[in-house]
């Protein structure tokens, strides 16, 4: 094997799309020595359970993982379950309530299912961090906290501008980045994984691997996925998210939702096409394209599949999808077999009061069969199988 060449061409991998690399050179070094002497690299990735849905913004960086990961290094995942009981200050203008133990078991109940439909479980390693913060005793804390100044924590942009406001700094979150940092040396990181926001944190654990006698690692950080929404980065804090795991149409359908501007970032970012691959094409279609190469890497092919034919069939064709919540309101019928409007939407789920359902009719919003009633018919016949439409997306199929 030719070394250096093969160094360039995990390099052109690696390197592609990254924000930042950091040292380059040590990277060179480590490649090197890893296939000189046939030992895989320990790449780290840092996930805090702070949800129970990790979004396409953890697909970025799961999926530079599993570049690593195909290039034959070593994935190793640390779900952050003691770091959660702090809350990772990155990017905070405000100390973060603490999670409860409870609600992080809750959320990290599925992460790493989550997490294998992108990564190769062969070559992934999972650690939980309680396995090491959990049991340093007050002694080890404090030597941990001598490794880091008071100075260089305040060179960390947030908390530099929270320090200049007023607004409080707990110790507690100084401990954040130096808890992580430990991570590092707990499972002696080559590589550590991050968004742009982790990148002092990351940084800081090159100090903490140096002070307790590990080669430092180097940092690679990748570009945050914007939301949804087209403003902020992809939090389901600010519902602006699309989950890994969630339903093939629900994938699909948001995709298709967000904002043309986005289409260049999400083909860069969640695919292996390239954008100018794209561009040429119509909005809608280049958007079709994004969404079932996600769902297809998420989801197989066969559910992007369904998950299109679904798309087309509901926004496109306006026609019911095939699966349809079924209600049973026989109850409401009168003698004759007719029931009220407004009552049928509320039984079926498709409105929230009594208020939206008599404003939806009066629109010409609310459809029986495919056909849209009249802002005066207040009362209609129901039979069984009946489908019953508000909008463009909710159905709803009536039985008795």
């Amino acid at each position: 094997m030719d070394i250096r060449a093969e160094v360039e061409r995990q390099l052109q991998i690696l390197e592609k799309n990254a924000e930042t690399l950091l040292p380059r050179e040590e990277l060179v070094r480590k490649l090197v020595r890893a296939l000189t002497e046939g030992r895989p690299l320990r790449v780290k990735l840092g996930i805090d359970p702070s949800a129970p849905e990790l979004t396409l913004g953890h697909a970025v960086v799961l999926r530079k993982l599993r570049q690593f990961q195909d290039l034959g290094h070593t994935a190793v995942l640390v779900v952050g379950d003691f770091t959660a009981r702090i809350g990772d200050p990155s990017g905070r203008t405000k100390t973060r309530e603490p999670l409860a133990p409870e609600t992080i078991a809750e959320n990290m109940k599925t992460y790493r299912e989550q997490a294998f439909r992108i990564l190769d479980p062969a070559r992934t390693e999972v650690r939980y961090n309680s396995e090491w913060l959990a049991g340093l005793t007050f002694a080890e804390v404090l030597k941990l906290a001598s490794h880091y100044t008071v100075a260089r924590m305040l060179e960390r942009e947030d908390f530099a501008k929270r320090f200049q406001e007023g607004s409080p700094i707990t110790l507690t979150e100084f401990l954040y980045p130096l808890a992580q940092a430990y991570d590092s040396v707990a499972v002696r990181a080559d590589v550590e994984l991050g968004g742009s926001d982790q990148r002092f944190n990351l940084l800081v654990g090159r100090a903490i691997q140096e002070a307790y006698g590990q080669e430092p690692q180097v940092i690679l950080t990748m570009p945050l996925l914007l939301g949804t929404d087209g403003v902020r980065k992809m939090s389901k804090s600010w519902g602006n998210y699309i989950g890994i795991a969630e339903p093939p149409e629900e994938q699909f359908g948001k995709l298709m939702a967000i904002p043309d501007a986005l289409m260049p970032q999400y083909f860069r970012l969640l695919t292996d096409i390239e954008w100018e691959e794209v561009a040429h094409l119509h909005p809608k279609e280049a958007k079709k394209r994004l969404a079932w190469t996600v769902v297809a890497s998420l989801h197989g092919v066969e559910e992007a599949d369904r998950a299109q034919a679904h798309f087309e069939r509901v926004f496109e064709e306006e026609r019911p999808p095939e699966r349809l919540p079924e209600v049973a309101v026989g109850h409401l019928l009168d003698g004759e077999g007719k029931a009220d409007v407004v009552a049928l939407l509320l039984a079926a789920g498709l409105v929230a009061s009594k208020s939206e359902a008599r404003r939806l009719l009066s629109q010409g919003g609310v459809w029986v069969d495919g056909e849209k009633l009249p802002p005066d018919r207040l009362r209609i016949a129901v039979r069984p199988g009946m489908i019953l439409r508000v909008g463009r997306r909710r159905f709803a199929r009536l039985l008795l």
